[in-house]
């Protein structure tokens, strides 16, 4: 069960001043490039929890839960939806596409998941992505030609520049058509000039967008709130919550691969801004990463695997994005990199997803350090990072720095207790975990809510 952390006297009538004792939130943040695995995690702990809370990214994510024998793929929806009686918040820090948030309800109907407003809020202060920030997304990746930085094409990064310049629509203003109008009318005077004077296309109509979204504010509307009050006046409740991140800590806009990284705080440090919940009531921070590693779009990866041995993981994992469908590129565990987005994010614990997907290979290697050849300029020494080297402008220039573990053999699926896997699966969870310094708390070993070794979580 999920554990509190005492921080202090606890609240009472004598004492309203008090702190109170119980810190009733837990957090879940993918530690590598996204596609860690979050969906089954959170769906797993759902069960034991009443607040299930996005705080930042788009209908970019893609979190994918297996209940029995259906699949579903989440996108904007939190991953609590799968468990009646649970409350999901959309916070004000996502970029939400009204009409994908729709099309997404829709489609749970049709498999008999029904979600009402006691079941969904949605943060009048979230931003709203429309149809010119994904015209814009398309034709800006396409003009960059070989410097592209692997969008998804849904708007989400022009969605937040709007945002941070001021010019954004939100939430509140899409659901009263009067002001939805006015305010649109003045964006597209500003994008229509975008797309044609600059990426060469047509203009987009008043009109036929107004005809586009007419309906969404009626059907919305029950859903929306100030969910940031909501999110506190429950945590005072003494109600379980617990935040859900998207994309990973690699991908974080401050603190990844600048610029192939996505444009929030993907991480705990963005759960305040987002979720509009104190930073002071957070309680336990839990990454989430693969036994090995993968990443999609463009961007450095410096343990990734080319070739047979790429492909061997990707059919091993499945390794295919779960919104765009993209095969992901694969390589082995970056032991400096997982560090760094654990302890910039404060984990008390991480999750090791897909344990069983590295079954059959004779030996794993695993990425413990960089090195990078120098210039006339230092004599042509070697540098070498044991740490992740976030201040270097390209961490794709490095080479990696490798430690190799024995493999295995033996049906991980049935595992649900450490001792129930064979000998080297268990080898290699320990020496990794001493090598990462922060305690695995759990293992998953197949994509069932059942599949998981728990220690600690």
């Amino acid at each position: 069960m999920l554990r509190s952390v005492l921080v202090g006297p606890p609240a009472s009538r004598d004492n309203p001043r008090a702190v109170r004792a119980e810190r009733n939130s837990l957090s879940l943040f993918g530690a590598q490039w996204g596609d860690e695995g979050k969906g089954k995690i959170i769906d797993h702990l759902a069960a034991e929890v009443d607040v299930v809370v996005r705080y930042q990214g788009g209908a970019n994510a893609g979190h994918t839960v297996v209940v029995g024998d259906e699949k579903y793929v989440l996108h904007l929806i939190p991953s609590g939806v799968l468990h009646p009686g649970k409350v999901n918040v959309i916070g004000g820090g996502v970029a939400v596409d009204p009409l994908k948030l729709l099309e997404e309800l829709d489609g749970l109907a049709e498999r008999g998941v029904h979600v009402g407003p006691d079941a969904l809020r949605l943060s009048a202060s979230a931003h709203v992505i429309l149809t010119h920030h994904r015209r814009i997304d398309g034709a800006a990746e396409r003009w960059r030609g070989m410097g592209r930085i692997g969008t998804t094409g849904r708007g989400i990064g022009p969605c937040y520049a709007d945002k941070a310049a001021r010019t954004g629509l939100r939430v509140c203003d899409l659901i009263e058509p009067a002001r939805f109008r006015e305010r649109l009318r003045a964006a597209l005077a500003e994008k229509n000039a975008l797309l044609e004077q600059v990426h060469g296309e047509a203009p987009l109509s008043l009109d036929e967008e107004l005809e586009r979204y007419a309906g969404v504010a009626d059907r919305l509307r029950p859903f929306v709130g100030d969910t940031g009050a909501e999110l506190r006046r429950w945590d005072a409740e003494g109600r379980r919550i617990l935040f859900e991140g998207a994309q990973g800590a690699l991908l974080d806009i401050d603190a990844g691969t600048y610029p192939f990284v996505t444009s929030s705080n993907t991480g705990t440090a963005g759960i305040a801004a987002g979720a509009g919940f104190p930073s002071n009531r957070l309680g336990r921070a839990v990454g989430i990463a693969k036994a090995y590693c993968t990443r999609v779009g463009e961007g450095p990866f410096p343990s990734e695997e080319h070739g047979e041995v790429g492909e061997r993981l990707r059919a091993a994992g499945g390794e295919y994005g779960a919104t765009t469908g993209r095969p992901r590129r694969c390589g082995w565990l970056d032991v400096p990199a997982l560090r760094y987005a654990l302890e910039l994010n404060g984990a008390q614990g991480w999750i090791m997803t897909k344990l069983d997907a590295l079954n059959g290979f004779e030996e794993i290697p695993v990425g413990v350090g960089y090195r990078r050849r120098g210039g006339a300029e230092s004599g042509g020494a070697e540098e070498r990072w044991d740490t992740w080297p976030a201040h270097l402008a390209d961490v794709g220039e490095l080479e990696v720095v490798w430690e190799r573990l024995p493999g295995w053999t033996g049906d991980l699926s049935g595992a649900r207790r450490l001792e129930d896997l064979p000998e080297a699966a268990r080898a290699y969870v320990a020496w990794v975990e001493e090598r990462v310094g922060t305690p695995i708390v759990a293992i998953s070993v197949g994509p069932a809510r059942d599949q998981i070794i728990r220690r600690g979580l």
